[in-house]
């Protein structure tokens, strides 16, 4: 039976081989030191917990709940970016709780994409960023680029050659996958591009906490008019820990904010009410629990950084995320990514992500997430320094597993 039409425009999942290879050797008992994933292993802070069982426990928050997010959760995201940003946000039309912000993403992409329209996003990237708008039939203009003087005329290049016009750019500083950082000088160019060529701005800053070496990200609604032309999307899920409560923030533009809450008033009631109340009171406090996960971060990033170094495989120190986004070994490069994370989960009982599941552009890396603690990231440096020694002694003893067939 032929496929529909969206699922046909979608290509395989790449990351799914790696988890079946994964899953294969550990039901053969192997010890996967899994950092492929970007799936906080933190536990929740107590306090964040312990305020849902207070909630739940009250039959009146069984009910349905509001799609758009509580009074409250809103009013406690305005507060945050007041604080963390000196951006001044209304929470009444300016401000839509999402379930994280990978489905905010995607229903801003139903919302506001026309088939055939293009929008330009850089390769590699986060693949909703991509494929939310593909699957609502607009066209992807992929821009290698990083956040510097070549930004803007990629740019250019991709007014100059897109048709019709581009409708919107995607922007994820700190990125996913690649760690890179954007300054507030580069958002300023970038605001300045959108507003004189009437582009949509949408900013991924799931990111934006989990930062090292004393320089926060900044957020593009810091640039004076930048709410014009942009809606900024946020999550919990790393902040603080809390992947599974799916609570997600899409700020800015009103006339975006409303397009967005419309279409997910048609397809969902929001986050359990006890989840809303629990993330309003995680917003609303002292920012500790932040700084505690974020210094976690930043010893797996050393540990991870020194270690893997020592065992033949060095890695530039990411400044912000929870991932290195790390160059494959020279003599495995021509494999590919694919095949060399199939390597390493053969040979050295390591999980990581390939990069090309991020975009073509990104087939000459791997995607480490630092979701393991620091013992268990040793034990993947010592394991992948036995697996390169015995690759340079027998290298006909390292054979991609794509060539056994």
């Amino acid at each position: 039976m032929e496929e529909f039409h969206k699922v046909r425009r979608l290509p395989p999942y790449v990351f799914e081989q790696v988890n079946r290879l994964k899953a294969s050797a550990r039901s053969k008992g192997a010890d996967i030191v899994d950092l492929g994933m970007g799936n906080p292993d933190l536990p929740t802070p107590k306090s964040i917990v312990d305020k849902l069982c207070e909630v739940v426990r009250d039959p009146r928050t069984h009910r349905y709940s509001s799609s758009r997010g509580i009074p409250g959760l809103r009013r406690a995201q305005a507060s945050y970016y007041a604080r963390r940003f000196g951006v001044k946000l209304d929470a009444e039309t300016q401000i839509v709780a999402t379930l994280g912000s990978k489905e905010g993403f995607a229903n801003m992409a139903q919302a506001i994409t026309a088939p055939g329209d293009v929008v330009m996003c850089p390769n590699p990237t986060y693949p909703i960023h991509a494929f939310g708008f593909i699957m609502s039939g607009g066209v992807i203009r992929s821009m290698q680029v990083e956040p510097n003087d070549g930004f803007i005329p990629a740019l250019e290049r991709g007014i100059r050659h897109s048709i019709p016009k581009p409708l919107a750019l995607i922007l994820n500083y700190p990125s996913n996958p690649t760690a890179l950082v954007a300054s507030l000088d580069f958002y300023k160019d970038v605001v300045a591009f959108a507003k004189k060529n009437d582009i949509i701005i949408l900013s991924d800053l799931a990111y934006s906490e989990i930062y090292f070496d004393g320089n926060p990200p900044p957020s593009v609604l810091q640039v004076p008019g930048a709410i014009d032309v942009t809606v900024e999307f946020t999550s919990m899920s790393k902040t603080f820990s809390m992947p599974g409560w799916r609570m997600g923030f899409a700020v800015g533009n009103e006339r975006l904010i409303s397009a967005l809450t419309r279409v997910k008033s048609y397809l969902d009631y929001g986050a359990f009410t006890p989840i809303q109340v629990a993330a309003t009171a995680a917003l609303n406090g002292d920012g500790a629990d932040i700084e505690e996960v974020r210094e976690v971060y930043h010893k797996r990033r050393d540990v991870m950084i020194d270690t893997f170094a020592r065992s033949g495989w060095t890695i530039p120190a990411p400044a912000a995320s929870m991932f290195a986004w790390a160059p494959i070994p020279e003599p495995f490069r021509h494999l590919g990514s694919l095949e060399f994370s199939k390597l390493l989960i053969e040979h050295a009982d390591v999980a990581v992500a390939p990069g090309v599941g991020f975009g073509e552009h990104g087939d000459d890396f791997v995607r480490i997430a630092l979701v393991e603690n620091e013992h268990r990231i040793r034990q993947a440096a010592r394991n992948i320094k036995r697996f390169l020694m015995s690759a340079e002694k027998q290298p006909n003893n390292v054979v991609p597993l794509a060539a056994r067939r």
